[in-house]
């Protein structure tokens, strides 16, 4: 079986160790490919979507920057993913049919609860910077599990504005807004989430000035690469709760493989299998510097 992921900045992704070990568990010879656009010049996203179907994969992963790009190319999409306004998962059936799924927004619920806890959001205001692909997974998933007022905050206005759109229109008036000033925002906030790239290899910095943090917040981020970004490091120093993104990633992952074979993975053993792989991972980068 073939799968794979499409985006920029993905050499460093542990989805092959985690597909690749959950195939092997399940008796299926598999490959987990990644496409990097940061390494195929002149291959678009719609070359690569191509290439894969024609190659006879099962399915693809789709990452930053193309979860929204992605969607007018495929045959289908489903429900939620639609309604999320954002693909990561595509399913590639027999005659090369596509269609799209997100399971970042199952992913990110899952861990939020397994990690913090549905009190830490029910009935709170939260701060979500970045309003691209993967935080309207995280805005939906948010407010899923309770929050009464999400506040966007995105340096693309136009983006906030659309998701924040798309919101009132499925949860209702009064639950979300958009907030220009982060730093403000966190002021009235229990909590922050990062779905921007800032903070991942090859992005350094914050996406939020961090003196704003206090041992009162919750903050989390969805990247996993590294698996402590500046933003946690700083946070967990100041004594708030954190949240990294390995548990989105992994429980994302369990989703997206039974989109992929219809099986159910073992959830333990991808939890196992991911910090065996990270630790292998993270220990090169260090060695590197």
């Amino acid at each position: 079986m073939l799968v794979g992921l499409i985006g920029a900045n993905i050499q460093k992704s542990l989805s092959p160790a985690l597909h690749e070990d959950a195939l092997a568990a399940a008796g299926i010879r598999g490959h987990y490919h990644l496409m990097d656009l940061d390494r195929l010049p002149g291959r678009g996203l719609a070359d690569l979507l191509s290439a894969a179907r024609t190659a006879g994969f099962a399915g693809v992963n789709i990452t930053y920057p193309c979860k929204q790009s992605v969607m007018p190319l495929l045959d289908d999409v489903s429900p939620e993913a639609r309604q999320i306004g954002a693909v990561n998962t595509v399913t590639m059936a027999g005659g090369g049919t596509t269609k799209g799924y997100n399971t970042d927004c199952i992913g990110f619920k899952r861990a939020f609860e397994e990690t913090l806890g549905k009190d830490a959001a029910c009935g709170k205001t939260v701060l979500l910077v970045g309003a691209g692909g993967a935080g309207r997974a995280v805005a939906y998933a948010l407010l899923d599990v309770g929050v009464q007022t999400l506040l966007v905050n995105d340096k693309d206005l136009a983006q906030a504005s659309r998701l924040t759109a798309a919101l009132i229109a499925h949860f209702g008036p009064g639950r979300t807004r958009i907030e220009i000033e982060p730093e403000a925002a966190l002021s009235k906030a229990s909590g922050v989430v990062n779905a921007t790239p800032v903070g991942m290899l090859g992005v350094p910095g914050t996406p939020i000035p961090v003196d704003a943090i206090t041992p009162h917040h919750w903050v989390a981020d969805v990247i996993y690469t590294p698996l402590q970004t500046e933003l946690i490091k700083v946070a967990a120093a100041k004594g708030a709760r954190v949240m990294g993104g390995a548990g989105m990633c992994v429980h994302q992952a369990a989703a997206t493989f039974r989109l992929f074979t219809g099986l159910i993975p073992d959830l333990h053993r991808m939890h196992r299998v991911f910090a065996e792989a990270a630790a292998m991972r993270d220990g090169s980068l260090t060695e590197a510097r």
